[in-house]
């Protein structure tokens, strides 16, 4: 799309379709074909939305599929160094990912979410609106909207009040 800034040797592989104002840092690899085992070279697709920064390193594959066969990216997200999306994921707008972060495939994940640095979600998992994953955590089961999780296995440890308070959520909901 318009506006896009593609860092040097970075890797757009497709079908893929990318917004405006996209900025991929060097070395991401984007619309890479799925390394799951049932991924027989199948014509997949990558779409993503505008404004996201993908930091170096970042690797989002497409589709399958067995699964949807699209992976989908939305809007004002920042992936920091390294983090993944793997195949078939629909992650919504406004998602934080740090350094390491992992998504397997067939992850939904919610607007304003985050997770820390080196934390992993299992595949077919939900990641609700407004939650937070800690750092280090492994998350096995479902995260409620609103909810902090943290640990190995991953455990619901508070709410997310600091990401609801910088949202502008009122006082009443929180």
């Amino acid at each position: 799309g318009d506006g896009c800034q593609v860092g040097p040797h970075v890797i757009l592989k497709g079908p893929t379709v990318i917004g405006k104002r996209n900025q991929i840092f060097q070395f991401a690899t984007v619309g890479e074909d799925s390394p799951a085992l049932a991924y027989a070279g199948e014509k997949t697709t990558l779409s993503m939305g505008d404004d996201n920064v993908i930091r170096e390193g970042v690797t989002i594959h497409r589709g399958l599929v067995q699964g949807t066969g699209s992976t989908v990216i939305g809007n004002n997200n920042l992936f920091m160094a390294y983090a993944h999306i793997g195949h078939d994921c629909d992650v919504a707008d406004h998602v934080i990912m740090a350094n390491n972060a992992s998504l397997a495939g067939h992850v939904l994940v919610g607007d304003y979410s985050n997770m820390g640095g080196y934390s992993g979600i299992l595949q077919f998992r939900h990641v609700g609106a407004y939650s937070h994953i800690s750092a280090f955590s492994f998350v096995l089961k479902d995260v409620p909207a609103y909810v902090t999780v943290a640990g190995n296995p991953a455990l619901a440890v508070g709410m997310n009040m600091e990401g609801m308070r910088r949202r502008g959520l009122p006082k009443d909901v929180m």
